[in-house]
């Protein structure tokens, strides 16, 4: 039951993400980019709608961490490497936005993504697996 309620969670965010979250980088990214300039950001709303879908996605992948592993302790060390992560990834790609005059669109779309997708709950249950077997 949980587990339906994380994955369709998940499935939730990505599906509404245009009416959900400000986001300019949406269109921008499903086009041509390379040769565009970037698109006119409110840095303030890109900050509040990246970082509330980042806080929806960990939410509904820490449900799904602990329905696999069953594991208090599983959950608070994800939660925590979740944070640390975020905060590490907001810094760096507020500071190409703000601070490079020509970013390279490349490293601003990947460290997207990993704001944007559960891909550390794609890493993490694997590494977590692989280290409750290992015990």
């Amino acid at each position: 039951m949980f587990l339906l309620f994380g994955l369709l969670g998940l499935i939730s965010v990505r599906l509404f993400e245009n009416e959900l979250f400000y986001d300019p980088f949406l269109f921008f990214f499903k086009s041509e980019f390379q040769k565009k300039p970037l698109p006119e950001i409110n840095y303030f709303l890109l900050f509040i709608n990246l970082f509330f879908r980042f806080v929806l996605n960990t939410f509904f992948s820490l449900i799904i961490i602990y329905v696999f592993f069953n594991d208090i302790k599983i959950v608070r060390f994800a939660a925590c490497l979740f944070l640390i992560i975020s905060i590490l990834l907001l810094v760096v790609f507020f500071g190409i936005l703000y601070f490079l005059n020509q970013p390279d669109y490349l490293v601003l779309f990947y460290i997207r993504r990993f704001l944007i997708q559960p891909l550390l709950l794609i890493l993490f249950i694997p590494a977590f697996y692989y280290q409750k077997i290992s015990r």
